[in-house]
């Protein structure tokens, strides 16, 4: 399906949606970057964001949270909001939320950024050194309380660093694969060539990755950089009808005059993405915007005639030239060519970040989105719809 063909088959209204985070005009007070996890286990949502002073990045500050339960058709929202101050650095400012939950120890991970006080990503890229750190906190009981922050960098990444001008995690949720294997989706700036100590002009480019636990979170590793230019991801578990799993990811697509995200697949879950390609269904605009990606098992009415077991749902900017019309996608064939099918806008008008989740149990998606009349800056808004309203779409 073209991009011509699929505007035409956006459905009118969007769902209604609830505020959870709202910028504060008279402070300037801003919250963005949101992400998004359902713990079963409790029935509950967690949403995280990053609390600015201004909608700058490098006014970042901390990470906040509230809580959702899901009370018939609607999600009502915890009023306050829960500013996590462990979740920090000494002289950092802390970005980019990544939760994901380890179901065997029941263990809430949440990942994120480091970087230091007001350094920005182009300082970064341009002069080759590094100012970000890998950290996370966990909470035991579904984010009541938090631990002290630990950082990653030098025990996973190591080395490494000397080649990253700078990276990130996520933003978005993490997942854990089938196998027990935790996901964080991630990318690095990394340095292709120097001269003397500087990066050489153009020799900076960003490509997505994973950081991964094969041991409940014990330790982590980092999976190998995807060869072609990619930034921000997200990353979903998909299998065949012969019960094989892969991990797809879906990234954003920097600075380019192709005009569509970023898909691969990796057999190996995560440890590399060896072939990744231009998914032509899905527009990305001139610079970029994070998009999310979630999976889901085939409605049992409809298994029998699919030949996978695992759909996938995905939101981001429908506009080809700004951040506009915040949409979503399915594709019921994840595992062959890109085959995205354009379904309803969530949401007409300025749409920036968003974050999916998936109520299995009562077959219920949430996404979390950025968005706005006059700007995509002004709340940070949850929408929900079930499994019918997207096979009705």
């Amino acid at each position: 399906m073209g991009n011509s063909a699929s505007v035409q088959t956006w459905r009118v209204d969007p769902p209604a949606k609830t505020t959870v985070f709202k910028r504060d005009e008279p402070t300037g007070i801003t919250y963005r970057i949101p992400a998004l996890i359902y713990i079963r286990e409790k029935q509950m949502f967690l949403a995280f964001a990053e609390k600015r002073t201004s909608s700058s990045d490098h006014d970042a500050e901390r990470l906040v949270m509230k809580r959702g339960t899901l009370e018939g058709t609607i999600i009502e929202w915890s009023r306050s909001i829960q500013e996590l101050q462990s979740a920090c650095l000494p002289e950092y400012r802390t970005m980019n939320p990544c939760p994901v939950f380890e179901k065997n120890t029941q263990t809430l991970f949440l990942f994120f950024i480091c970087v230091l006080r007001k350094t920005t990503e182009q300082f970064q890229i341009c002069t080759g050194k590094n100012r970000a750190r890998l950290c996370y906190v966990t909470s035991s009981d579904y984010g009541q309380s938090w631990s002290e922050v630990k950082d990653l960098t030098e025990s996973v990444i190591g080395n490494r660093i000397r080649k990253w001008a700078t990276f990130a995690v996520g933003p978005g949720h993490g997942i854990q694969m089938k196998s027990g294997r935790l996901i964080i989706p991630a990318y690095v700036c990394y340095i292709h060539h120097r001269c003397f100590c500087f990066p050489l002009p153009c020799s900076v480019k960003p490509h997505a990755l994973a950081f991964y636990s094969d041991d409940y979170g014990k330790t982590w590793q980092v999976g190998t950089m995807m060869q072609m230019k990619s930034c921000e991801c997200e990353m979903a578990e998909v299998t065949d009808h012969e019960g094989k799993s892969y991990l797809y990811c879906n990234a954003r697509n920097t600075r380019n005059s192709h005009g569509h995200r970023i898909e691969a697949i990796s057999g190996d879950k995560g440890a590399d993405f060896a072939q990744a390609h231009l998914a032509q269904e899905l527009v990305e605009q001139p610079h970029g915007c994070q998009g999310s990606v979630v999976a889901f098992k085939v409605p049992k009415h409809v298994s029998e005639v699919s030949e996978d077991t695992t759909w996938l749902l995905y939101t981001h900017p429908t506009d080809k030239k700004r951040r506009l019309d915040l949409g979503m996608y399915l594709n019921r064939s994840p595992l062959h060519a890109s085959q995205w099918e354009a379904l309803w806008k969530l949401h007409h008008g300025p749409s920036g970040y968003s974050d999916l989740a998936y109520c299995e149990d009562q077959d219920v998606f949430v996404c979390l989105m950025e968005c706005g009349e006059k700007s995509e800056l002004e709340e940070i808004a949850s929408v929900q719809f079930d499994l019918r309203n997207v096979m009705d779409a």
